[in-house]
């Protein structure tokens, strides 16, 4: 089947259906101008002067013990003030609306899906628009650390270290988070997965909780859930979504 017809398939799927759910990861937003993690040109193959692999850098321990070398990564590599949507993001915001897509599962931290105008996301792994002081729990927002000189934030209250309010290494998911995705997935009529490796768990792992029929995986390279989807496009995914935004009659 070529990619129209599969296309064309998936916005029939899309029409047909009354419970859908998306199941998303990094390349959701690289052509939003953000970078994955894993790909060729992501961000754990990219250049940076430090001797730490980001795997390292963005490791619980690393953080507490090297909060200045992990913020110069993290404002240097993971913050995106002014990325925008692409057709992937809205779309999903336009079925939401229609009231076909229940819930956004989302694997990234950069708010694009909220931006674009959905409320209903399950950020597995966090938020960068969220930040909190580890001493007193003031809340700062993305643009109170962007607005923050030092390179590493200290709180105006109490002087205590801020954090990212992100899943890092050595940190377990939220687990409310985790049991709504795996009911929304359960009660989903349609499942589309796109733009992720599905090889990061436990993430990965809650798409196996899906009880349809069709699952729809949109990624640009193999996944190891490309056998279960009935439908397989291998192309990036914000273009994709904007055709199918064309097609669909609603």
């Amino acid at each position: 089947m070529e990619n129209r017809e599969k296309i064309e398939q998936l916005a029939t799927w899309i029409e047909a259906s009354d419970y859908i759910v998306f199941f998303g990861g990094a390349g959701t937003s690289t052509e939003s101008g953000i970078p994955d993690f894993r790909s060729a040109a992501g961000l754990y193959q990219s250049e940076h002067q430090s001797p730490y692999p980001p795997e390292v850098m963005l490791s619980h321990t690393f953080f507490m013990e090297h909060p200045e070398v992990f913020y110069d990564f993290y404002r240097s590599k993971m913050l995106h003030p002014n990325a925008q949507p692409n057709g992937c993001h809205r779309l999903l915001s336009r079925l939401a609306h229609d009231g076909k897509l229940k819930a956004v599962i989302t694997q990234n931290i950069d708010g694009l899906h909220q931006t674009a105008g959905c409320s209903d996301v399950m950020e597995l792994h966090g938020s960068v628009h969220r930040n909190y002081c580890m001493e007193c729990s003031r809340f700062y927002s993305l643009q109170d650390i962007l607005d923050i000189q030092e390179i590493v934030p200290w709180c105006k209250d109490c002087g205590g270290l801020i954090r990212p309010d992100i899943v890092l290494y050595e940190e377990e998911l939220n687990h409310d988070i985790v049991m709504r995705s795996i009911q929304e997935i359960s009660t989903a009529d349609l499942l589309i997965i796109g733009g992720t490796s599905l090889t990061v768990h436990p993430a990965a792992g809650l798409v196996s909780y899906f009880q349809g029929s069709k699952v729809a995986l949109l990624n640009a390279d193999p996944t190891p859930y490309d056998h279960k989807a009935g439908l397989l496009i291998a192309d990036r995914i914000g273009e994709v979504m904007t055709q199918v935004d064309k097609l669909i009659t609603i």
